[in-house]
């Protein structure tokens, strides 16, 4: 039994699940509200719902790992890294991996449910969708890379539906407030999520064609020049929506600084598209981008700057 669990544990892949925080970006971008309150259970609360959203989707896609693994068994066995997956090794059965992903199926939605039942119609849409990739949209040549995109704009939405219209005590009112992010916010995620979707399919068909078998038949009808123009196309397209983002202050839904001091951030955002081209066309990686924001030093550090940067300018910025 316990190794049982340990294989489930494993197939669900703890470090690509770190997607799932993408949830909190919209609870990030509104900090300057939530945490300006007086009523401290209603800041709580409000965190919890981030957090219970989370968990809700890191479950969904617990399920889509196991799902996906079930279903490529034969062609996982063939490859160097991936038979070494618990399902192709034979640690979990096909059967077993699906009555888990089921299980986790139900308990994401349950959980999205419970938090604000109108996450739901979100949850299950990413359900839907990622049943269609593992079945088929994962082998139609640049739909596979869209969807992925829309699953993680579905994360970003469903974090914004979260906390919005949340119930706090205000002057001895209850009160709705509104934590509603700008629209492009969504547009940056999605463009973000599709550059690296890019980026990762340039590193497995770098990885076939150093001889390595590939169980993506969507990677024969890719290319390295092609998949260099598409990501240089939306890395210029994921710039130019971020600086829009930066200086949209009147936008409806938008509580950014009417000062315009959110346009500070917008280097730490270019420094790290051009450092994650760097580091996919100079130095040949890009196939696990779980590994680079954590492995890469300078990557990192201009994400933690960005984050503190961005905090200080929607909490003290006016």
């Amino acid at each position: 039994m316990y190794i049982k669990i340990l294989a489930v544990i494993q197939t669900l892949r703890i470090r690509q699940s770190l997607k799932n925080l993408l949830v909190l970006v919209p609870l990030f971008f509104t900090i300057n509200i939530w945490f300006s309150l007086e009523d401290l259970s209603g800041m709580l609360s409000i965190l919890l719902k981030a957090i219970y959203t989370m968990l809700g989707f890191f479950l969904l896609s617990a399920s889509v790992y196991l799902l996906n693994d079930s279903i490529d068994i034969n062609n996982d066995k063939k490859h160097p890294f991936k038979k070494h997956r618990p399902i192709p090794k034979g640690d979990l059965s096909i059967f077993s991996a699906r009555i888990w992903a089921i299980t986790f199926c139900l308990l994401g939605n349950l959980i999205c449910y419970l938090t604000n039942p109108l996450l739901l119609s979100i949850s299950i849409s990413f359900t839907i969708l990622n049943i269609c990739y593992c079945i088929i949209l994962k082998n139609i040549v640049i739909i596979d890379v869209i969807t992925i995109a829309i699953g993680f704009i579905l994360r970003a939405v469903a974090g914004s539906i979260a906390i919005n219209q949340s119930k706090i005590l205000i002057n001895g009112n209850i009160e709705t407030l509104e934590l509603s992010v700008s629209s492009w916010l969504y547009v940056v995620t999605g463009l973000g999520a599709l550059f690296i979707a890019l980026s990762k399919r340039r590193g497995e068909l770098l990885g076939m064609k150093n001889n390595v078998n590939s169980t993506r038949k969507t990677l024969e009808q890719y290319t390295i020049p092609f998949l260099d123009n598409l990501i240089n196309i939306v890395a210029t397209a994921t710039l130019f929506a971020y600086t829009l983002y930066s200086f949209s202050y009147l936008s409806p839904n938008n509580n950014l600084p009417s000062n315009n001091s959110m346009m500070l951030t917008i280097p730490f955002v270019y420094y790290g598209i051009f450092r994650y081209l760097y580091l996919i066309q100079k130095k040949q990686i890009g196939e696990k981008p779980e590994e680079i924001f954590v492995n890469d030093l300078p990557l990192l550090a201009n994400i933690i700057l960005w984050l503190i940067t961005s905090s200080l300018i929607l909490l003290y910025a006016r």
